[in-house]
């Protein structure tokens, strides 16, 4: 059985997925260890909770890499924990993996947004900084905009607080005006965690995954075992 937990970064992935994949909603803590009791062979993450719940945690992770479970991870919270257990065996997927694993990146904020429930499909309310930066990289290869204008974008872009970015807010900040911007964005419009998502569904489709020999064990401390064991 293999399971992918997702949501925001790829609300229709049932359409991406092959049939024998288990689409669960975005991962928090004790999920990835939910996966694993229901026999998961192969784990996905692409999208995580965290703030008013405990995000997944790395041991979770670990515990299932020990126990030989291929798990993949990208676009999210996904590429975050990918870039941290990559050591362990954990495969990272796409773009915003190679980011943040080689350095490029060391914003957790940098993935996150606000969004909508599972039921109306988790319409986003704000813009993820990754997709911000990928559409405003387009905009600069087309010559959209001048350097000077895209480089104000990307500033404002970081400057704001992920609850509150918005192309609205970003243009505001920035000096372009928000109707020049939004047309500009219609057309350049880059969906970066959406990419990296749709990456990790076709390698979920995958009969076999490469695999290494672990060359660590896994350390079950007093908590976990109290937790899980």
């Amino acid at each position: 059985m293999k399971v992918v937990f997702v949501g925001p970064s790829l609300p229709n992935a049932r359409r991406f997925a092959a049939s024998d994949i288990d689409i669960r909603p975005p991962a928090c803590q004790g999920d990835v260890m939910r996966a694993v009791a229901d026999g998961a062979t192969a784990i996905g993450l692409i999208d995580g909770q965290f703030e008013m719940v405990a995000p997944v945690w790395h041991k979770e992770l670990l515990f299932a890499l020990s126990r030989n479970i291929t798990v993949l991870g990208a676009a999210s919270m996904g590429a975050l924990r990918a870039a941290e257990c990559a050591d362990f065996g954990m495969i990272g997927i796409g773009t915003i993996f190679e980011d943040y694993v080689s350095g490029r990146r060391v914003d957790d904020a940098d993935v996150a947004l606000t969004y909508g429930p599972a039921e109306l499909g988790y319409p986003p309310s704000t813009v993820p900084l990754v997709n911000a930066q990928a559409t405003i990289s387009r905009i600069s290869e087309l010559g959209m905009l001048s350097a000077a204008s895209c480089q104000a974008l990307d500033d404002a872009a970081q400057a704001l607080f992920f609850k509150r970015r918005s192309w609205k807010s970003i243009a505001t900040l920035s000096g372009i005006g928000v109707e020049t911007l939004k047309s500009i964005v219609d057309h350049c419009w880059v969906d970066q965690k959406k990419l990296d998502a749709i990456k990790l569904l076709e390698a979920m489709q995958q009969t076999a995954f490469p695999t290494e020999a672990a060359d660590w064990q896994f350390n079950a401390t007093p908590l976990f075992r109290k937790m899980y064991l």
